[in-house]
């Protein structure tokens, strides 16, 4: 077997990026399922770049007559899952930061009575 500058190359780039993710995580930045996520994509990277015949499993598994076909198929799918995660912790943001609104909002105008506000005193205005 042959070896390529790919080969080399793009194992290298996956252990860069899996440090960097997990140097992320390490520093609260991000989640440790993020970091699980990030580390197996790029695992798979450099699986696919040294050893080129897995793809011959992922042909048959997927039904799909050339490699290129199925790796591409295969990856919009994972693509696919990842955005509609996004898609789904962004609406959660926006759902958080408009129940923070609101509560600010009554807060401020004196209407919170008898909930507690960030001080964690209940039932006092104190926008005096």
């Amino acid at each position: 077997m042959q070896i390529t500058p790919y080969q080399v190359i793009a194992p290298v780039i996956s252990l860069v990026a899996i440090v960097y993710a997990w140097g992320l995580v390490f520093r609260q930045k991000k989640t440790i399922w993020e970091g699980a996520l990030w580390t197996g994509f790029w695992l798979a990277i450099a699986v696919i770049a040294i050893f080129p015949y897995v793809l011959d499993f992922l042909t048959f598994a997927t039904g799909f007559k050339d490699r290129q076909n199925a790796l591409l198929i295969t990856f919009l799918g994972i693509l696919s899952f990842i955005i509609f995660g996004l898609i789904v912790r962004i609406e959660e943001l926006e759902q958080r930061q408009t129940r923070l609104t609101r509560s600010m909002a009554l807060r401020d105008a004196g209407l919170d009575k008898g909930k507690e506000n960030d001080e964690g005193i209940v039932g006092k205005n104190t926008s005096n």
